[in-house]
């Protein structure tokens, strides 16, 4: 099974190159921005001819929040435009394409977990440029390509909340976290398993689901739960609201994502954020 993967030094990225190196049923090729720009359709279209890939997966996107506000056309080439250019590309040589989205194309003022089928409604630029993503990708590859919308991901490689929290826990003495946005934390490993889930089940089931890990909780309650698995007992953690952290991109209030359409589809179970977020911990804090 030839794979082509987007973005493979991000999180994500990463995280799937660890699990697939070691799997004999896939022939991966790994590229970030160094090795193919996404947004050339020349480039884009010779790594394809080349490859011919069963399997495009596009780890890469535009994922600066605010500074998307500011510039919002280059968070919609690299979230939109370049995904069109994949999936255009996809569709030529008959790949299938799994195609990473966000919590972020809801607008986050429901008060129930939401469904893949509710209607999207972004309040950012980022949103934006994410859902014009899935827009065209659905248009381009209707049966071919998969869709997982994920959120609050983090893992051992690059910026990421949980190590900015136990970094800043051991260095402060107390620090204040929103308390008014509650979503489902997302360990990347468990992502790239999912993925591979998608790539080998008997059967292909295109359409968009959403995979983050189980539960729900606000950014200040996820703090104090990384600082008491990591053992951290000197800092203060205060909660607080929004509106005292004023940040240029408006983030969803409540923005949890129903995972039962993905398990009832490929028979699995999606293991609980704190589980995860304790596996993380003893492996690498």
């Amino acid at each position: 099974m030839k794979i082509l993967i987007t973005g493979a030094n991000g999180q994500l990225g990463r995280e799937l190159r660890t699990l697939l190196d070691g799997d004999s049923r896939f022939d991966s090729t790994y590229t970030d921005v160094e090795e193919l720009d996404i947004t050339s359709p020349e480039a884009v279209d010779n790594m394809v001819n080349r490859l011919t890939p069963d399997y495009i997966i596009n780890c890469a996107a535009y994922t600066a929040v605010d500074r998307a506000e500011d510039d919002e056309a280059t968070a919609l080439l690299i979230n939109a435009r370049a995904v069109e250019i994949l999936a255009t590309a996809a569709a030529r040589v008959g790949a299938k394409m799994i195609h990473v989205s966000t919590d972020y194309v809801f607008d986050g003022n429901g008060n129930r977990p939401y469904h893949e089928d509710d209607m999207p409604h972004p309040v950012s630029a980022y949103g934006r440029t994410k859902l014009a993503g899935e827009q065209v990708l659905q248009r381009i590859l209707p049966e071919q390509s998969v869709i997982l919308r994920t959120a609050w991901l983090y893992s051992p490689h690059g910026k990421n909340f949980v190590k900015t929290m136990l970094e800043l826990g051991r260095t402060r003495d107390q620090l204040r976290v929103v308390y008014d946005q509650v979503g489902s934390p997302t360990l990347a490993a468990d992502l790239a398993r999912a993925i591979i889930t998608v790539m080998t089940a008997i059967e292909w089931h295109p359409g968009v689901y959403h995979y983050t890990n189980e539960g729900a909780i606000s950014w200040y309650d996820f703090t104090k739960a990384i600082h008491r698995l990591a053992g951290i007992t000197t800092c203060d953690v205060q909660p607080c609201l929004s509106h005292e952290f004023p940040a240029k991109a408006h983030r969803p209030a409540y923005s949890v994502l129903d995972k039962t359409k993905f398990k009832a589809t490929f028979g699995v179970t999606v293991p609980y954020w704190e589980e995860s977020l304790r596996q993380f911990i003893m492996h690498n804090a």
